[in-house]
């Protein structure tokens, strides 16, 4: 991979889970230019619906806020995904990884977040401070152009 990307996109909107939708058919429609295969394109969509599920549901916990999202690609076709959020942050990054760990207090939610993104991309990056917020960076190399 090089350090300079190809073409990059920025992309911010409310913590509305509504919103979830809308961001991975964003990100997957700028994907779409590298003519990924078709379960390429699943896999980074999934893995991004976590991420800013993740943000929207444990990052803000029904307080209103911003999801940040920036995405580039390189001419190796490796594709780089960042989802940010300003919200609580994650105490111990380790456990919050582990498969059903979760901060739900309804217990509602599975804990499989990270293990998702993890099964779709090639790496899974966290960096996270409490109160002020979490990265979660996607990477996937796409397979040679058809």
């Amino acid at each position: 991979m090089k350090n300079k990307p190809v073409n990059e996109m920025r992309l911010e909107f409310n913590s509305k889970s509504i919103n979830e939708g809308f961001a991975r058919y964003a990100v997957s429609a700028f994907v779409a230019q590298l003519d990924p295969t078709v379960e390429e394109l699943s896999d980074l969509r999934c893995a991004v619906s976590e991420a800013v599920t993740n943000a929207i549901i444990h990052g803000y916990r029904d307080t209103p806020g911003t999801v940040y999202i920036t995405c580039k690609y390189y001419e190796d076709r490796t594709v780089k995904i960042k989802v940010t959020d300003k919200g609580v942050g994650i105490e111990d990054i380790k456990q919050a990884m582990q498969p059903l760990y979760t901060t739900d207090p309804t217990g509602e939610r599975g804990g499989m977040g990270f293990a998702i993104m993890q099964s779709f991309t090639d790496r899974l990056s966290v960096r996270s401070k409490p109160g002020k917020g979490t990265s979660v960076t996607l990477t996937k190399k796409l397979s040679p152009k058809r």
